[in-house]
């Protein structure tokens, strides 16, 4: 049973990839996106590159780590292989001056640990270029 996934989602096969070196990273973000998305996780790069020759993602999720050994070529060489994809790069909270960093080459957005399933759909979903509820809090005193 799919929780709080509209029909439609199930159903669009919008692809991401999950690159991270880390397993549990891998696998935490793999479940949160699998009731609405095509999710698949990979420990290399090369790896998702081969699978994406077939079944190329709409979407990347990409570990800081290979960014920061990389730098701007991964993320050119990820968008000529893949016209099109969103890259989000996977970095701390805590860590502004990487996620202003990782910006400033290239990347279309961060994901930041601590994951929380709501606002992780909900990035997710508005790259993908699926309606967002706007989420207001409401506060009275």
């Amino acid at each position: 049973m799919q929780i709080g996934v509209e029909a439609q989602r199930a159903v669009e096969n919008r692809r991401v990839f999950v690159l991270d070196e880390d397993e549990i990273t891998r696998t935490v973000l793999q479940f949160m996106l699998a009731d609405d998305n095509e999710t698949h996780e990979f420990a290399t790069i090369d790896a998702a590159l081969e699978k994406g020759l077939d079944w190329q993602p709409d979407l990347v999720l990409l570990s800081a780590a290979f960014v920061i050994r990389d730098g701007t070529e991964l993320l050119h060489n990820l968008r000529s292989a893949w016209p099109g994809v969103k890259l989000l790069v996977i970095c701390e909270a805590d860590d502004a001056a990487g996620v202003a960093a990782v910006m400033a080459i290239g990347a279309d957005d961060t994901l930041t640990r601590p994951f929380k399933v709501e606002p992780v759909r909900r990035k997710i979903d508005r790259h993908l270029g699926r309606k967002v509820e706007l989420k207001i809090p409401v506060v009275v005193s």
